[in-house]
């Protein structure tokens, strides 16, 4: 016997469809919500299969966003094991079927059936770890994301206020520079201060991280700037009011955005392989703990060439009959994360020759008439395999 449950994850609520082995149903589709009466159900379901079969079943479901996570800690739990396969594989196969259907009960069944035809690899204890890595690097990236927004409505309702406050303290979006706008937010504002009171509000602000000539220097630029801008106050005291919406708002994000970079790199820490993909020059922390959270365990990959395959950057194949395309797209299949971070990591190996065999390839690449893209997409690949070797012997990169 090869028990398994093919479970369909919704919001809210579950459908199961049992098989003793292949070809062999058990039961009836089993319906269950995830709340604590719910989940007490399935897993009499569970035991129900596992004595009809003579041991554990697996547990097979599509990934799902955040749906499928009460469902994953419970059986975590229950020590069960449980396979979670990308939606793009079962999507596959419901297109080879000749009645398109869409049940949530026809949805189990195929996730059981696949079980028998594909070779998936259960999610092992250590990828909890890796889970909540990955959980908390996309969290950063959504609320970065959410950030760079603001950031522009920032830039432009400033724009209208005080254009010429651009360059002021070097870095706008600095605390500072920040909060002395939030405070005297116009022209007029500052001309009415003197030198003495603006250099002491930027002290104040600053604290002991900078000295007295530094915050003398910006007082200059800052007066200067106010004499330059095209007018002193703006017109619409409601742009006034939106820039303290926005001021408040950058200052949280970038809290929080500091909150989740010493989370992550405390869950990343604990893992050796941190450390061993940072040998390879243009992989800094937030890149590493990115790739690591999106590959999760290497062992389910047997060859790099897999590996190249889920972060989607193999190329395309098109062919039929006499004819064979010469020019293919990658797929863009597997991870789009992982597919980032590892261009990020080209692109600054690349640059000023950090990684000197990197370039060098990159330079050969170029040299046999490839487009930028291209070199660019070959660079990835090999950088897989180096991060493929990386993780599998638990050995640091050589530039040699």
């Amino acid at each position: 016997m090869n028990p398994v449950i093919g479970l369909d994850v919704s919001k809210g609520e579950s459908h199961a469809q049992a098989f003793l082995d292949r070809g062999i149903l058990h039961g009836k589709i089993f319906r269950f919500n995830h709340d604590l009466e719910g989940l007490a159900s399935f897993l009499r379901f569970i035991k129900g299969v596992e004595s009809a079969a003579g041991m554990r079943p697996s547990i097979v479901m599509e990934a799902t966003g955040h749906y499928h996570s009460p469902i994953i800690q419970f059986l975590d739990e229950h020590q069960y094991l449980y396979i979670v396969i990308n939606p793009l594989i079962s999507h596959n196969a419901k297109k080879t079927n000749l009645r398109r259907l869409k049940t949530d009960a026809a949805d189990a069944h195929l996730l059981g059936t696949l079980f028998y035809k594909e070779e998936f690899e259960p999610f092992k204890k250590r990828g909890q770890h890796l889970m909540n890595l990955r959980y908390l690097t996309r969290q950063h990236e959504s609320l970065t994301g959410m950030y760079v927004q603001v950031k522009l409505q920032f830039q432009a309702n400033l724009d209208q206020v005080f254009p010429e406050y651009h360059g002021v303290f070097g870095d706008l979006y600095s605390k500072v520079s920040l909060r002395f706008l939030a405070l005297h937010p116009t022209s007029k504002e500052v001309l009415e201060m003197a030198e003495k009171e603006i250099t002491g509000a930027i002290q104040r602000l600053t604290g002991r991280g900078k000295s007295g000539l530094w915050c003398l220097e910006r007082t200059q630029v800052l007066v200067a700037a106010a004499m330059r801008n095209p007018f002193k106050e703006t017109a619409y005291p409601s742009h006034l009011i939106s820039m303290q919406l926005l001021i408040q708002l950058l200052l949280q994000y970038q809290d929080h955005l500091a909150t989740l970079v010493k989370s992550i790199e405390a869950l990343a820490e604990e893992l050796l392989e941190y450390d061993l993909i940072q040998t390879i020059p243009g992989i800094g922390t937030k890149i590493a703990a990115t790739i690591l959270a999106e590959i999760g365990e290497i062992d389910r990959f047997d060859h790099a060439k897999k590996l190249i395959a889920f972060a989607g950057v193999d190329p395309s194949v098109f062919s039929s009959g006499k004819f064979t395309a010469t020019i293919n797209k990658i797929t863009k299949h597997g991870s789009r994360r992982l597919r980032t971070a590892l261009y990020q990591a080209v692109r600054c190996g690349i640059r000023s020759n950090r990684n000197e065999k990197l370039r060098a390839y990159y330079d050969k690449k170029r040299a046999e008439g490839k487009l930028f893209k291209v070199a660019i997409i070959a660079c990835v690949n090999k950088l897989i395999h180096w991060i493929f070797a990386i993780l599998t012997t638990k050995e640091a990169f050589r530039l040699g």
